[in-house]
């Protein structure tokens, strides 16, 4: 099925999830697997698109976001703690509870080019600037890294390590940071992104590609888009037929599908009936190819 995307603007339904809140696309290097999760739900989904089977993993909590660990597993970000799981066997085991509001939980999050593991967070009723942005060391010390954040989401990094782009949804922007590999350490923050209104969504999960340009899932907007952080520009648009998207990743064999999960929980019946694939997961060959994803590769 996946040789035959046609060359068109509009990402096609692969599985037919139902996800509630679907989030946390990664492509798993090695395993050549679709790594995702649906937070409400609180699972961890595996998907294999040589054989179109999505496994499910019970979570224990919302779950925001997933990383492969290096040597086999995965990290979970589940509300207030980190977990990881042995993804043979389902089995949790608790890595750290750094956070102590519980009117804050995990979000979105990603590993560093050398292996440290960064996960945002946000308010269960998105109070503004309750959130924040942290980094886990590779030996488990939580830093908290950015401030007044509401809403913390996508975060990747360029190819020559020395820029970091971040997400805080409501800003409707993508910040730029320098980023020093060596520590981990961020600095001289500014805007390189801004979302227009006229596309009717706010900026959610993001990837980059090989070319350096940042793919940005629209949350209301029923579309990713592909940015130049250069210039800012907004480069190309694949439609979704899902009003929410959440999260992209790049994966196939030859990293060129981009896959995109989306929402169903909170629609209306108008809105299922406009958009019945809502919660699925979607996939397009959009012209270009993503760069591998980082494991975590610290201590456990």
């Amino acid at each position: 099925m996946m040789e035959l995307f046609p060359q068109n603007t509009t990402a096609e339904l692969v599985l037919d999830a139902k996800a509630k809140l679907g989030e946390g696309a990664i492509w798993h290097p090695t395993e050549k697997k679709l790594y995702w999760v649906d937070i409400e739900a609180a699972e961890l989904h595996i998907y294999d698109p040589a054989t179109n089977k999505d496994m499910q993993f019970p979570a224990g909590g919302k779950v925001g976001t997933v990383v492969p660990i290096e040597g086999g597993g995965v990290l979970l970000a589940v509300q207030n703690s980190i977990y990881s799981m042995d993804t043979k066997t389902g089995e949790l085991t608790l890595v750290t509870k750094p956070l102590e509001d519980p009117l804050v939980r995990f979000n979105d999050g990603k590993t560093d080019p050398s292996g440290r593991f960064w996960v945002g967070t946000m308010a269960y009723d998105v109070k503004e600037g309750a959130a924040a942005l942290y980094r886990m060391d590779k030996d488990k010390s939580f830093h908290r890294v950015v401030d007044n954040v509401t809403i913390s989401n996508g975060i990747m990094w360029s190819a020559d390590k020395r820029t970091m782009y971040y997400i805080d949804t409501p800003t409707l922007t993508v910040q730029a940071f320098d980023y020093d590999d060596e520590t981990g350490e961020i600095s001289k923050g500014r805007v390189v992104i801004r979302i227009p209104a006229s596309l009717n969504g706010s900026p959610d999960g993001m990837t980059i590609d090989a070319e350096g340009k940042l793919w940005i899932a629209l949350w209301g907007g029923s579309a990713v888009i592909r940015c130049d952080p250069a210039t800012g520009e907004i480069m190309q648009r694949v439609d979704v037929p899902a009003l929410h998207t959440t999260s992209v990743a790049f994966g196939g064999e030859n990293l060129d599908i981009l896959y995109i999960t989306t929402v169903r929980e909170w629609l209306t019946p108008e809105q299922l009936e406009k958009y019945p694939g809502s919660g699925g997961l979607f996939a397009i060959k959009p012209g270009v190819q993503g760069v591998p994803a980082e494991f975590y590769r610290g201590q456990l």
